[in-house]
């Protein structure tokens, strides 16, 4: 299987981007369509890890909080492909564009199942912050870049 990285160029490819997103992120929670977005969307970098068919495997977006740092948010690995590298080369893409963009850090706020895998590719815990939904608590991270 070939995979590569992308934006969502199309109304297509966006419409699948972002139900990937809430069918990963949201739907679980019981959140109806549309949760999956914040008013940032337009301002931010979309990606998208696809294979030969086209079939999203994981999806993250990248925004700039300043001229020092970037944040990552809705990031989310199809269950099927977790732990087989996926993130990390999703990960890697994002990093390197805020390293383009000449941001310094990223910060990302992380789910409590995915401190792990944040710190296995070298995110600090900041502290403890917000419990999602009453549901779901949050870690803000950092990475050096």
């Amino acid at each position: 299987m070939k995979l590569k990285i992308v934006s969502p160029q199309t109304k297509n490819q966006y419409e699948s981007y972002y139900f990937f997103r809430w069918k990963l992120l949201r739907k679980p929670l019981n959140k109806e369509i549309g949760t999956e977005k914040d008013l940032l969307e337009d301002s931010s970098i979309h990606r998208m890890v696809i294979d030969n068919n086209d079939n999203i495997i994981a999806v993250g977006r990248l925004h700039h909080n300043n001229s020092n740092e970037s944040q990552v948010r809705y990031f989310a690995v199809d269950k099927n492909f977790r732990r087989q590298g996926m993130g990390s080369y999703l990960m890697e893409d994002l990093e390197n564009i805020a390293k383009k963009a000449r941001r310094k850090e990223i910060i990302l706020n992380a789910r409590e199942n995915a401190v792990n895998f944040y710190k296995s590719i070298g995110y600090k815990i900041i502290q403890k912050s917000y419990i999602l939904f009453d549901k779901i608590q949050h870690y803000e991270m950092k990475k050096v870049l």
